[in-house]
Formats: C-alpha cells, sequence, structure tokens
C-alpha cells in the first residue's frame, strides 16, 4: 500500500524563493503549479524557475500540475517535466478523456487527473481506468463556475456532494488510492475547513488540496486515524487473530471480514 497523501500543497511556480519551504512544511506532497497560479506571460518563466529549482536540487521529489490538455502550454509542460527525475508525478487538470491521461503518462510520470468539467465527471469511467492514473482529484471550485452553482449554499452542497461520491466509486471500481478533495479558499477559517475535511474523509476520500501551510496540520489531524480508532482498530485484530474466527462479537457489535478489514487499513494508516 502507497503512503498516503493527506494534504497536498500547491505553491505558485512563479514564487521559487517558497519552493524549499513548501517542501519544507509538512504535506506528504507539494504541487508546484504552472496552472491557476500563473498569469498567462509569465508561464515560460515559471517552466524555468521549475526546472533551475530541481537541477539544483536532485534529491527533492514533488508533483507538477500543469496546465490542461487544450493550451498552447500543455506540451512544454510536459516535456519539462520528462526531463526532470524530481517530478515524481503529473496532476492534470481539467481532465476529460484517457487520451489526454496517455499523452501524459508517456512521460513515464504518474498521473494525478483533476476532476473539474461536467465533461470530466461524464467520462469518469474511462479516466478512472486510464493506465498510470495514481488517484483522482476533485475541483470543485471550476465545476461550480461551469455549472453556474452558487458557492456556500445548500444548493451547491447537493451537487458537490453528488459528484464527490462518482469520483469515490470511481476510484474504488478501478483500485485507484483514495482521491483528494478540491481546496477550501477560505485559509483564514480554519474550523470551516476542518469540518468540510471531515466530511469528506467519513465519504472516504483520503485527504485534500491546500493553499496554505497552515491548512496542512488541519487536514492531516482530520484525516489520521484517531486514538480511539487506533484502539478499536487493534482489538479487533488482535481478537481475529487470536480466535482464528472472521465473525464474532465485540463491544456488542457484530464482526465479520470486512469490518476486520477496515481495522487493519486503519493500523496500517497509523
Amino acid at each position: 500500500m502507497q503512503a498516503p497523501i493527506r494534504a497536498a500543497l500547491f505553491v505558485p511556480a512563479t514564487r521559487p524563493e517558497r519552493f524549499a519551504k513548501a517542501l519544507a512544511a509538512g504535506a506528504e506532497a507539494v504541487i508546484i503549479d504552472l496552472e491557476d497560479a500563473v498569469e498567462h506571460p509569465l508561464k515560460d518563466q515559471a517552466r524555468d524557475n521549475l526546472r533551475q529549482f530541481a537541477q539544483a536540487h536532485p534529491d527533492t521529489s514533488f508533483l507538477v500540475r500543469i496546465n490542461d490538455a487544450t493550451t498552447a502550454w500543455f506540451e512544454h509542460d510536459l516535456a519539462v517535466c520528462a526531463a526532470l527525475p524530481s517530478v515524481r508525478g503529473i496532476v492534470l487538470p481539467k481532465t476529460e478523456s484517457a487520451q489526454q491521461i496517455k499523452r501524459v503518462a508517456d512521460t513515464g510520470k504518474t498521473v494525478l487527473p483533476i476532476v473539474e468539467s461536467a465533461r470530466g465527471v461524464l467520462g469518469l469511467n474511462e479516466i478512472a481506468a486510464a493506465p498510470g492514473v495514481e488517484r483522482l482529484s476533485f475541483g470543485s471550485l471550476d465545476m461550480m463556475l461551469e455549472t453556474g452553482t452558487t458557492p456556500d449554499t445548500m444548493g451547491a452542497s447537493i451537487l458537490l456532494d453528488h459528484i464527490r461520491s462518482q469520483v469515490l466509486l470511481f476510484s474504488a471500481a478501478h483500485g485507484l488510492q483514495a482521491p483528494l478533495d478540491g481546496v477550501y479558499p477560505n485559509f483564514s477559517d480554519l474550523d470551516g475547513l476542518a469540518a468540510i475535511a471531515g466530511q469528506v474523509r467519513d465519504m472516504g476520500f483520503g485527504g485534500m488540496l491546500c493553499i496554505h501551510p497552515k491548512q496542512i496540520s488541519v487536514i492531516q489531524s482530520v484525516f489520521a486515524p484517531t486514538a480511539a480508532d487506533r484502539e478499536w482498530a487493534q482489538r479487533v485484530v488482535n481478537t481475529a487473530e487470536s480466535t482464528g474466527s472472521l465473525a464474532f462479537q465485540l463491544d456488542g457489535k457484530m464482526v465479520d471480514a470486512p469490518v476486520i478489514e477496515r481495522a487493519r487499513r486503519i493500523l496500517a494508516e497509523a
């Protein structure tokens, strides 16, 4: 089982002085961003910043969010990422087809597609099944913009949870790592962040994308198994191993094979 990604921190490729700080901030993954955080006239400079940092720090490991497959920068981004061993994976925004993923996977890097359009949702089955995909992530902000959904409303919650459910189901059906939820844009509202993190954790997401270092510890704390979770899981596994049974009662509840496997996963994640 791969190490879980709970917090994946974006850092703009136009701010090379922040790269090392982001890598030291404690997130399980750092994503150097060539896309939304970079103004159009600065795309070439951002790519040069990425290349220079990776060449100067060959022992580093990070992800890169490239520009999407419909843009003029897509192929240039791929060429840079393919040439840098430090780039361990490519985050593909606005993913809508397996063909787009294949082009990225041809670099030899793993692919982390972001589903953030109506076409992307409709193509989830082929996207999740495409060779080279490690895990999916969900881009709620672009999705709401396309669908005309009003953020922070009950209507938005209904739509986003509907799509999250599909991202989860297709991820599970194709054996992918647990998906990542999108960014929580108000980085001053840590209580709000913790609330949405708890909701998507309970749904089955493995972590979240984030835009500020102070969001990292909140996300990690929410997604990490609690002490009570670990204690329960250990008792389940101990009982299963000591009795040799796949069906028994614990704390007044029935325990069978799926519950035992869930306990083992909790211990592995911890």
